[in-house]
């Protein structure tokens, strides 16, 4: 195309050299539906942005109509980057569902509605603890029931279950029972947080997909405005679509049919929050005739050991024909190492010393890190890094402590900001790692901001990572050390056969799969050491 920026990567031909043979047919098909079922490690983000890359650069596409979109604000950081590397520059759209439908919003708002934007709500526990007092002064407000209530509600959000839908759904599911309260009650409560954002102005996370879906459906100029501005798209991750992205996604299409989705059966770990499989692989369905239907299943990450090991892990699942096998393309490993400890303060100390043998050798901390099923898990794993001399960053499930003022920031760095939070309170845990474990010295009075940067990027290098394997991927290590791998725990409270338990192993199979060439797994056959409760080793291993 002219005008686009190649210098760096000489001619469009060029951007497909060094791609294996599965890589170079899923980057080279630019027209109609195109489904790329990537395992881990298989080189999935490569290929994706030198598909983005090659249609651009031939001409194909318009850069400035071409829209990517991802789940979280490092992956769409990341595609940013590498198209960037590859001479596309700013041109190319990469964003979150979230922050490419509000930018929409905001172009096409004046011709929708008269009322002014709405405003972000900065925590809609708030919002959730004022609809209950309105519905049941007498319901408990502590703020594990808050939070759980406006779980609820946002899983309720994006599954498309309206209020006056909660009945039945409770009926036929175990959801839509937040803290034990009454499916008709929760109905009340849910109604009654609408009606209070409503009222007060605000919207809240979720609000901006539906409010994108209302515009698209109901308004035809400015949905064609937004159409116009998607000539090819990109969904990444696609294994964690939501049905209220799916919904959004076939709207932002309408009747074009030049949509690429890239995902995993394997790694959909997000089930409870209304993330779902399906879509992935109803795909070549829902858009027949496929133009490309791809597999990549060469994993270049992990050594065959541990490519091995993942695939055991899923050949036991009742649905294995859904996950791909994969094969390593590295030169033979280390075996994997399993261990039993007597107690988990026993656990944690064995693996910090395992890891402090191998800083001994020469290991930077940064290539290590400790899996959890939980965040209970992780306390007892900081301690002993600490007293093994370590330093660590901490991940954890849930946001973490997200105290951050968004209050004065525009309603686009807000919307980044409060992404961040819903993944992983990432930097704040890892400056309360550090700090308990003298971390990052603070910058003297007037440093410059570059050299406080500078200085905690360094000491940021020498952390072990203590994370949970939800916060994990995506990542990866030299080194993992996966812990509590035992009934109760990996998985979590010895399900029944059923979803929840393939979850579960899904979960197992991306834990492992985080490693590139070390993999230990190890369990406490007891807490404290104290009372007849024995565990066992997990189903998954055994």
């Amino acid at each position: 195309m002219k005008g686009m920026d190649v210098g760096r990567t000489g001619s469009a031909g060029e951007l497909l050299e060094g791609l294996d043979e599965s890589q170079l047919a899923a980057a080279s098909a630019l027209d109609g539906p195109v489904r790329i079922i990537a395992g881990a490690g298989a080189g999935k983000t490569r290929t994706v942005t030198r598909r983005i890359a090659y249609g651009c650069a031939t001409g194909a596409w318009d850069p400035a109509r071409t829209l990517a979109v991802t789940f979280s604000v490092k992956a769409a950081a990341e595609m940013r980057v590498r198209l960037s590397g590859l001479g596309i520059g700013d041109r190319v759209t990469a964003a979150t569902f979230h922050s490419a439908a509000l930018s929409q919003l905001r172009r096409v708002w004046a011709d929708v509605c008269d009322a002014p934007f709405p405003r972000l709500v900065d925590d809609a526990r708030d919002v959730a603890a004022r609809a209950m007092r309105r519905v049941d002064p007498d319901l408990d407000e502590d703020d594990l029931t808050v939070r759980t209530v406006r779980d609820e509600i946002n899983w309720a959000k994006i599954s498309l279950v309206a209020p006056d839908q909660v009945a039945r759904v409770a009926a036929v599911t175990e959801r839509c029972r937040p803290a034990g309260i009454d499916p008709g009650r929760f109905a009340d409560i849910y109604d009654a947080y609408e009606k209070e954002k409503t009222a007060r102005g605000v919207m809240d996370f979720d609000d901006i997909l539906l409010m994108a879906c209302h515009v698209l459906e109901g308004f035809d100029e400015a949905s064609a405005v937004i159409r116009r501005s998607i000539g090819w798209l990109t969904v990444d991750e696609y294994q964690d679509v939501s049905p209220l992205q799916h919904r959004l996604m076939r709207l932002w299409l309408g009747d074009n049919r030049n949509v690429c989705v890239v995902g995993d059966p394997a790694q959909t770990i997000y089930s409870f929050a209304g993330a779902s499989s399906y879509d992935l692989l109803a795909f070549a369905d829902e858009f027949a005739p496929l133009a490309a239907d791809i597999r990549l299943d060469t994993d270049y990450r992990s050594t065959p050991q541990i490519v091995s090991y993942a695939n055991r892990v899923l050949a036991a699942s009742p649905i294995r024909h859904e996950y791909l096998r994969l094969t390593s393309a590295r030169e033979k490993g280390r075996h994997i190492e399993r261990t039993m400890y007597e107690t988990d303060a026993d656990e944690a100390r064995g693996v910090a010393a395992r890891i402090r043998r191998l800083v001994e050798q020469g290991v930077n901390p940064s290539d290590c890190a400790i899996l959890t099923r939980i965040n209970a898990q992780q306390a007892v794993c900081c301690t002993a890094l600490r007293h093994a001399g370590l330093r660590y960053r901490v991940r954890r499930d849930n946001g973490g402590s997200s105290a951050a003022p968004v209050a004065d920031l525009d309603a686009a760095a807000r919307i980044a900001m409060l992404e961040a939070l819903r993944e992983t309170d990432d930097g704040a845990a890892a400056h309360a790692g550090a700090g308990e474990s003298g971390g990052a010295a603070r910058p003297a009075s007037g440093a410059s901001d570059e050299g406080a940067r500078a200085r905690a990027w360094a000491a940021r290098l020498g952390q072990v990572t203590v994370s949970t394997v939800h916060a994990s991927k995506g990542l990866e290590f030299a080194h993992v050390f996966l812990i509590g791998c035992s009934e109760g725990l990996m998985p979590y409270g010895s399900p029944a056969p059923g979803d929840v338990l393939e979850e579960e192993r899904r979960l197992m199979y991306v834990g492992i799969t985080r490693a590139e060439d070390t993999l230990h797994l190890s369990y406490a056959v007891s807490k404290d050491g104290m009372g007849p409760q024995r565990r066992r080793l997990s189903r998954f291993l055994s």
